[in-house]
Order: structure tokens, then C-alpha cells, then sequence
């Protein structure tokens, strides 16, 4: 028997679906409510922004209730008889969820959810199958299965609002971009179908009219649109109707329309009734049924037992239905452990006249396992995301939950009552504008609020400083103005919050001294009226500009070509960088004397320019194993990207078989020197290796996000990481790094560079290379920090770092890991979180590891955590082990150890 839950149509349903889709006519409609008198929402996905049409029902486009997706047709000329709103879809390329979300829903109220698909070779790809997760807020409401590229099918759930928000969103699963036709919204009263409450939700297979109408209803006979198919009578079957009204009882929970209960089946010549019903593959074997019963013929004795797979549904007494009067018998508890659900109706013996069935329905679970974000942080971050108009497909659906598509950005901690609470926010470098927005404030739970490394312009909101959870504000380099608020200073003061405003140069302590300032509005006037003062010296300036750099051209293009006889050319390396001559290079080396590092490029010199300036030369050998390809990649890198956790270039050298390049000197080596003890480099206390860490993050998590197109290292390593007298942090050598464009894909292919011990067993084993690669390494990176030790760990034998630190926190001590230099410290509950994030950054499944935004993020918490004396609880850290990635340490085992044997302490290219 075919059912509704996922029904593919045939053409004769099609033609009656079609035909009630021109019906029924609706009364006058506000379109720009996007609802009808109803109270209705009938969404007609993927036809233009602000558009609508009537088809018995107003439809509006989806515009309003998503920010993702793409607009396609459906070919008419393929699908001639489509209704409608069959006519378009919205498809889903990007990211792994996406969300419709209705607002203005009412908190208590029951709501009947339809979503309707049909394929219809939108992307002309032919795809002879689709399949994709839809998920009812933050819970799995049905696995799409589509098979039929021209046939609709339609899914419908019944769901208790438990916020003013319901989402809907479509889950990409690996097996075809995931896409949608229509969504509609039925309100319903709070006391429709006790069976739903805000822990069980209902999913449709199927709601049969028991005899034949000669059409299927729908509205506006039925007041909640519900779709009243016709059941196919079998031959065992006669059939009773009525012309009068079925009245609906005071109590009645269902209100089944009148003409659905005019109508009855009944065995002709038996005095039982049986019908049944399977489910779709993949439906849960949990069931509802909901017999609707009404009693047609007058003085009529009829008496029987309703049964459901075997279990004797009404109380053990007979059941006598009334005449024009709806009924109905449905069960509280699930009938589960059945593949398919059976209904029996069987007289009683004293019953003249055999059992009947006006109407049915049948529903399969959806259990709300998962639970929702508290309602005041959604609302909150909402809120955020269309203040800033935040374009993040990630940025959809419930922000916490279900835990694996959490928001980008965000940390989130479950509260006592279990419901997921934001306790951090990282939105450094997301080139936000406008205001602080005042949502910020209605996050209550929020430990860490990074907002630094943007352009936000106005005052600091005083409401910030009454969030009671809040420790750290970060506010750095932005175009903040006018006084702090006195509040936050003084929780500055006390240190119940860290708080780090520098780079903003218009935002001061007090308000005295912010007086002779002007602030960020007062300047856009003053620039107003400037502006029409400096039109012409800026046209004149320009105009000088322009006719100086094609001077210039012409001169490197007339000096290039006095030097064909050379090995390179100007026109190879386009830098705005100061070009040095192989002889200056000699000068500022004294001759290269002094050397300073050594690396698969070359050698690394200390040299001083003219002002006194201390630089890094880097000489490209001859025999390099890194070529003239790598440098000119280092050199262009170089020139884009800009970040002070990253070692800045002053120049370069292309003279004729010599090839340089010259950067700021760090005169403090690399971080393998400090962590090992080599020369004369100083031991770090925990702090300094806390707040390493975290620049070395910051580097990379802007080559990540904040460079167009971004980054990847491909080779992040201690020996990759320079110290400079203030023992800053900063990223070095990008011969290596390549740029990525993901156009949709999570990873690129291509050849495997970097040092073993560090490298990626994705990118290693696949060649397949992405921005977890960077992440991977860069775990190591964190455990070598704790611990002290190398990559590959001699103990007895050679060990990857990563099982070495698995296998000994498998025992719950932190301490045997931590390098001994450090015992005398109070590290214990930071370095419980650090280690955790380096396991969560080193996890095997690239998709399991958090991103640089994340881990900026965390490392920011545990500095936080140290810098207030460890006094936050995160002890239960030691036993959640919340990063634990099961399986990992026989797979690092296998790819790193074979691969390594007994690596040198020499680790590739290196360069201060």
C-alpha cells in the first residue's frame, strides 16, 4: 500500500493534486505579511524576491525566510503538466545546513509542517537519485529519498512551538545537493493531537478518507489544510454516506471536517474490519493512529473493539459511535518493534450491525532528543547575524544545536537544565561593520566576547558591562570612540574581566579626556565638508601618480631589456618592496658573516640596513632544495598579506643568478629553540608559551579567514615560528603555502610538501589538502609546547607525539605530560584545555578538528584561565575528555611512525 509520509504521486493523483491547487479560493491577503486569513504560510520556493501569486491559496516567494541557497527552473517544456509551485526549487550547494526559519510563531501552540519536493532535472544533471536529511528545528524530522526525477512528493510533520521560532532546515548528507519545491505552515490550537508535546513530534505516513468524494479535501473544507486522500475501497467493502452535518463535540481534538465524516466503510460480510500500512525505509518503528468514527445510520446498534497490531486500544469495553457526531480512538503509547502497523475493527457478538471507519490517520516519531538553544541567545545571535548581514552558511538553523553544525565562531555549554548556552563568541576578522550591536548584551551566558580586528565604529554599549558571565572583552583595532563606560572600567580594575581596547585610537578612559575628540560621527561631518574642498587636489594627485608609474614601467621595461643575458626580470616579481643589488646585500651582511639559520632554501644571514634597521637575509642556494618557483610563491605571499603575527618582508634580490629575500630580524630564534633548550635560548614559562600559542594562531587564522583568497601554510612547524625580543610570535617561510578557493569543496588535491611529523594523514595518505591541514599541524605545534618533547617521541620506541599525549592522559594525569621544566607552575587546569584543543586540532577526520577561528578562540580562554590564577572550574575537564577522537592513535601510529623512522632533529626549510 503507498504511503503519505513520502508519497511519490501517480498521474492520476497528480492531475487531482493540480486541479485542487486552482480550487479553492482565498479571501483577500496581505502578501507582505506572507500569510493568509488562516493564518497560513505558503511558500512557493525559489520564484523571485517579493514576488506572489493566488492558486487557491496565495504563494510568496522564500526570500524572507532564508539567506542561502540558489534559484532554479524546472523545465516546463520537460514537466508540461506541473502545478505551479512545481515550478522552481531552491537548491543548496553550499554548506552542510541550511534553514527556512518562520518567526512570530506562538510559544505553546501546535503547528502542521508540509515540505514538497520534486526534482524535475533542475541542475541538468540528471541525477537518477537525491538524498538529504530534513530536520524539524534541531531534530531529524525525515530522510529525503527522491528516485524520481517527475514525480512530487511531500512530507508532513505535527510539532508544539516551544519558542517563537520554528526552523526547517535541509541537511547535506554526501548524496546530492539538497533542495526544496514548497514549505508550507498550519497553525493549529494547543489542544489539536495529544499525542504532540514539546518532547515528541508527529510525522505523516499516511490520512485517508475511508470512501470515495470523487475529489480529495483540503481548504478551506478542512480549517487546517490538511490533505484528505481518498482510500481505494476494497472489494470486501461497502460503503455509507450522509448529506447531513457530522457535528464536531465541544472536546474534540482533531475537528475533522464534516465532509471527511459524511463517509464510511464497512465489511459487507463479515464483522471485521482490517486494513494496514508500511512505513518508508528508514522511518522509525515507533507508530500513531488516530480512527475517526461517526455513526451514520439512524438507530443503528453497532458495537466492536478497535485493535492496534493485536493491542486492544478502548479500554476493554465495546465502542458505540454516535450518530452525526465525530469520535475518535487513537493510542498513548507508541506501538513499536512492528515493521508495518495493522488496524482490526471486530464486532461484538450482541452488535447487529458490523464496525465502520470514517477516517484515519497515521503517524511515525520524531523524538526531540536534541535539545534547542536557550530561546534569549537564538533571538540574540539572530539578532547579531542581520545586524552585521552575516553571508555564513554555517550561520543557519539553532546556533548550538545539534552540537555538530554549532555556528562558526561560537562555544556553547550546556546549563544545568541541559539546554545549550553561547559561553563564547570569536568574530575577529570577519571585516564587521557598523556599531557594537546592542544583542550582545542579551547573551547572558557569555564567558569570552573577541570582536577584535574589525571596523566597528560608535561607543562601547554600558550594557556590556552588566553581563555577570562576562571575563574577557576583546575590542583591539577597530574605529571605536568615545569613553569607555565607567562600568567596565571598573570591572576592568577589579579584574572580574579582562579587557583589551588598543588600536583604537578615538576611545578613551574618561570623558574629560574624550572632549577635545571628536567622535566617528562628528567626523563624517567634518569629511562631508571637506570632501567637496580636496575633490580637485585628489583628481590633480591621482593624476600625477599615474603618469609617474608609467614612467617607472617604461624604465624597468627599457632595464629589462638591457639584461636579457640575466636569469630573472622584474616583470617575474611585481613587489612593491624595496629591491636590492647582490652588492648591497653584500654590505648589509658584512660580507655574509654571520649566520643565523639554515634551511631547505638556503642559508639565513644577519645584516643591518642604513638607519640601523636589523634584518634576516635569506640566500637562495644553488643546490636548494626548495627552487626559483618557491621564492617568487614566498615573495608574492609575502607582499599581500599583512598581520603582526606574521614576519614581514622589507625586500627582495633578483640579481642575476642570486636570488634573496629580506626580512624583519627576530632576534629571539625559533620556538623550537626555546621549547628544546638549544644554545642560548631562554626556557618559557607557561604564560609565554600560552600567549606564543596564541599569536602563532592568530597568524595562521588570518592567513585562514582574513586573506581574499585564503592561505594555507602547508608547513607550520616549531622551527616556523619566530620570536622576536618581546618574545611576539610570528608566522615564517611561505614557499610553501598555497592559496584556496573552495567553490564548494572541502579540500584540494595536490602533491604532498611540508616535514614529516607535522603533516596531515589526510593530505599524506589522499594528497588531499585543505585548511585542517594547517590545523593539524598546528596541533602538534600546541603538544609540543605542553609536553616539550618532539614530533616523534624516542619512549622507548619512536611514537607520535599525538599517541604519546593520548595514551598518558588516557590515565587522567595531566602531569605526565606536562614538560618538567613547568612543574613548579600552577598549569594543571589550563593545561588540561590546551591539551584537549591539540587533540581536537590533531583528530584523524579533518572534519572532527575545530577551525583557527575556534582555536583562537580557546587558547584566548585558557589565557584568560591562567592570567586570573586558575580559578575557574575546569578540573572536569580531566575526565570529560571532551576531545577524545576514538581510533586515532593506531591510525597516527601507522601513517607518522613507518613514514618518520628515526626522523633528524633537522626538521626542512627554516628562516628567522
Amino acid at each position: 500500500m503507498a504511503i503519505f509520509g513520502m508519497r511519490c504521486f501517480s498521474s492520476k493523483k497528480m492531475a487531482l493534486l493540480c486541479f485542487f491547487f486552482f480550487f479553492f479560493f482565498v479571501a483577500a491577503v496581505q502578501v507582505r505579511a506572507q500569510t493568509t486569513d488562516a493564518g497560513f504560510i505558503n511558500i512557493d520556493c525559489g520564484i523571485p524576491e517579493n514576488s506572489s501569486y493566488v492558486s487557491g491559496l496565495t504563494y510568496v516567494s522564500d526570500a524572507q525566510y532564508t539567506d542561502t541557497g540558489v534559484n532554479y527552473n524546472v523545465s516546463p517544456a520537460s514537466f508540461p503538466a506541473l502545478a505551479q509551485r512545481f515550478l522552481t526549487v531552491r537548491s543548496f550547494p553550499d554548506g552542510a545546513r541550511n534553514c527556512y526559519t518562520f518567526k512570530s510563531i506562538v510559544r505553546g501552540w501546535k503547528y502542521l509542517i508540509r515540505a514538497t519536493f520534486l526534482y524535475g532535472n533542475y541542475d541538468l544533471k540528471n541525477s537518477p537519485s537525491v538524498q538529504f536529511d530534513l530536520y524539524l528545528g534541531v531534530n531529524l524530522w525525515k530522510t529525503i529519498n527522491l528516485t524520481d526525477p517527475s514525480s512530487n512528493y511531500l512530507t508532513e510533520a505535527v510539532t508544539e512551538a516551544i519558542t517563537d521560532l520554528i526552523s526547517v532546515c535541509l541537511v547535506n548528507t554526501g548524496r546530492g545537493t539538497p533542495f526544496i519545491s514548497g514549505l508550507d505552515l498550519r497553525p493549529t490550537a494547543a489542544s489539536h493531537y495529544p499525542l504532540v508535546n514539546a518532547s515528541r513530534s508527529l510525522v505523516l505516513l499516511d490520512r485517508f478518507n475511508m470512501a470515495p468524494t470523487g475529489i480529495s479535501i483540503r481548504y478551506p473544507l478542512d480549517p487546517y489544510d490538511r490533505y484528505w486522500f481518498q482510500y481505494t475501497t476494497q472489494p470486501s467493502w461497502d460503503e455509507i454516506s450522509t448529506n447531513s452535518t457530522v457535528e464536531t463535540p465541544g472536546n474534540d481534538h482533531f475537528e475533522v471536517p464534516s465532509k471527511v465524516m459524511q463517509t464510511a466503510v464497512f465489511p459487507a460480510n463479515s464483522t471485521k474490519l482490517e486494513l494496514s500500512f508500511t512505513p518508508d525505509p528508514g522511518d522509525l518503528d515507533e507508530f500513531y493512529a488516530v480512527m475517526y468514527f461517526a455513526e451514520l445510520q439512524q438507530n443503528a446498534s453497532r458495537q466492536f473493539f478497535v485493535y492496534l497490531n493485536g493491542a486492544l486500544l478502548n479500554d476493554a469495553k465495546p465502542f458505540t459511535p454516535d450518530f452525526l457526531v465525530s469520535d475518535a480512538i487513537y493510542n498513548i503509547n507508541p506501538s513499536a518493534g512492528y515493521s508495518e502497523l495493522n488496524i482490526s475493527l471486530v464486532a461484538t457478538e450482541s452488535s447487529t450491525l458490523p464496525p465502520l471507519l470514517n477516517a484515519v490517520e497515521v503517524f511515525s516519531t520524531v523524538r526531540n532528543t536534541n535539545v534547542a538553544s536557550d530561546g534569549g541567545d537564538v533571538h540574540a545571535m539572530m539578532a547579531i547575524k542581520e545586524w552585521y548581514q552575516v553571508k555564513n552558511n554555517n550561520w543557519a538553523g539553532d546556533p548550538c544545536s545539534p552540537k555538530s553544525y554549532t555556528w562558526d565562531g561560537l562555544n556553547c555549554t550546556f546549563n544545568a537544565s541541559g539546554i545549550p548556552r553561547v559561553t563564547a563568541l570569536n568574530l575577529s576578522y570577519k571585516g564587521l561593520i557598523r556599531e557594537i550591536s546592542p544583542s550582545f548584551a542579551s547573551l547572558s551566558a557569555i564567558q569570552f566576547l573577541d570582536l577584535s580586528h574589525n571596523n566597528l565604529t560608535g561607543p562601547i554599549p554600558a550594557a556590556l558591562a552588566y553581563i555577570p558571565s562576562l571575563k574577557l572583552l576583546d575590542l583591539t583595532d577597530n574605529q571605536l570612540d568615545g569613553s569607555i563606560p565607567s562600568a567596565l572600567l571598573e570591572r576592568s580594575r577589579n579584574k572580574s574581566i579582562t579587557l583589551r581596547t588598543d588600536g583604537n585610537p578615538n576611545l578613551c578612559d574618561d570623558p574629560a579626556s574624550c572632549e577635545s575628540k571628536p567622535t566617528s560621527r562628528q567626523k563624517g561631518k567634518t569629511a562631508a565638508i571637506v570632501i567637496s574642498c580636496v575633490v580637485s587636489v585628489v583628481v590633480l594627485f591621482a593624476a600625477v601618480i599615474i603618469l609617474y608609474m608609467l614612467r617607472k614601467k617604461q624604465g624597468l621595461k627599457s632595464s629589462a631589456r638591457g639584461t636579457t643575458d640575466k636569469r630573472h626580470n622584474d616583470d617575474e616579481l611585481p613587489l612593491e618592496n624595496r629591491k636590492f643589488t647582490y652588492r648591497q646585500l653584500q654590505s648589509i651582511t658584512d660580507n655574509f658573516e654571520r649566520i643565523i639559520g639554515k634551511g631547505g632554501f638556503g642559508t639565513v644571514y644577519y645584516g643591518h640596513l642604513e638607519d640601523d634597521t636589523e634584518v634576516a637575509v635569506k640566500m637562495l642556494s644553488q643546490s636548494s632544495s626548495q627552487g626559483t618557483k618557491e621564492f617568487l610563491a614566498e615573495a608574492q605571499h609575502l607582499t599581500r598579506v599583512h598581520h603582526k603575527n606574521l614576519v614581514s618582508m622589507v625586500g627582495y634580490c633578483m640579481d642575476g643568478d642570486h636570488l634573496a629575500l629580506v626580512y624583519e630580524f627576530m632576534s629571539q630564534g625559533t620556538l623550537k629553540d626555546h621549547i628544546r633548550g638549544t644554545g642560548t635560548a631562554a626556557p618559557l614559562s607557561w604564560e609565554q608559551r600560552l600567549q606564543i600559542a596564541l599569536e602563532a594562531a592568530l597568524g595562521l587564522e588570518y592567513l585562514h579567514t582574513g586573506c581574499k583568497p585564503p592561505l594555507i601554510h602547508r608547513d607550520v612547524k616549531t622551527t616556523n615560528i619566530l620570536l622576536n625580543e618581546r618574545l611576539e610570535a610570528k608566522i615564517s617561510d611561505f614557499g610553501l603555502s598555497r592559496t584556496f578557493q573552495s567553490d564548494g569543496h572541502s579540500h584540494v588535491s595536490t602533491r604532498v610538501v611540508g616535514t614529516m611529523g607535522y603533516l596531515d594523514p589526510k593530505y599524506f595518505n589522499r594528497n588531499q589538502l585543505s585548511q585542517k591541514s594547517d590545523v593539524y599541524s598546528f596541533g602538534v605545534v600546541l603538544l609540543e609546547l605542553i609536553t616539550g618533547q618532539p614530533p616523534v617521541v624516542n619512549d622507548p620506541e619512536n611514537t607520535h607525539l599525538v599517541e604519546w599525549v593520548r595514551r598518558r592522559l588516557a590515565k587522567g594525569n595531566i602531569e605526565d605530560v606536562v614538560d618538567p621544566s613547568l612543574q613548579q607552575e600552577n598549569v594543571v587546569n589550563s593545561a588540561w584545555k590546551v591539551a584537549n584543543v591539540a587533540l581536537a586540532c590533531a583528530a584523524h577526520a579533518s572534519s572532527n578538528r575545530p577551525t583557527m577561528s575556534d582555536v583562537v578562540m580557546q587558547l584566548k580562554e585558557s589565557l584568560a584561565l591562567h592570567g586570573d590564577g586558575a580559578k575557574l572550574h575546569f578540573q572536569h575537564l580531566s575526565s570529560e575528555k571532551m576531545y577524545t577522537d576514538s581510533g586515532d592513535i593506531s591510525q597516527i601510529s601507522k601513517f607518522d611512525i613507518e613514514q618518520v623512522g628515526n626522523i633528524s632533529d633537522s626538521e626542512g626549510p627554516s628562516a628567522r
